[in-house]
């Protein structure tokens, strides 16, 4: 018998999934039903968006260091 495939699922989905279990206006069932992926799955996707929500405004931000040498360089190419 041939092999299943696993399914691959785009960030932007998992994203999607995840923060409308997040919202908690469905159960996980409900929305592993919906969108065809397990409900522990569904989980994984909510736990993770959770952890990582704290390094998303990690980032500095403001004027950057501009490199003297690289100006004209980049100009010319």
């Amino acid at each position: 018998m041939g092999e299943a495939k696993r399914k691959t699922y785009t960030a932007s989905f998992k994203a999607k999934v995840g923060l409308e279990a997040i919202r908690g206006v469905k159960t996980t069932n409900e929305i592993g039903q919906e969108h065809g992926v397990h409900p522990v799955q569904v989980g994984q996707w909510k736990k993770e968006i959770l952890e990582q929500a704290g390094t998303l405004f990690e980032t500095k931000r403001g004027r950057q260091k501009v490199d003297d040498q690289a100006g004209p360089e980049r100009l010319y190419s």
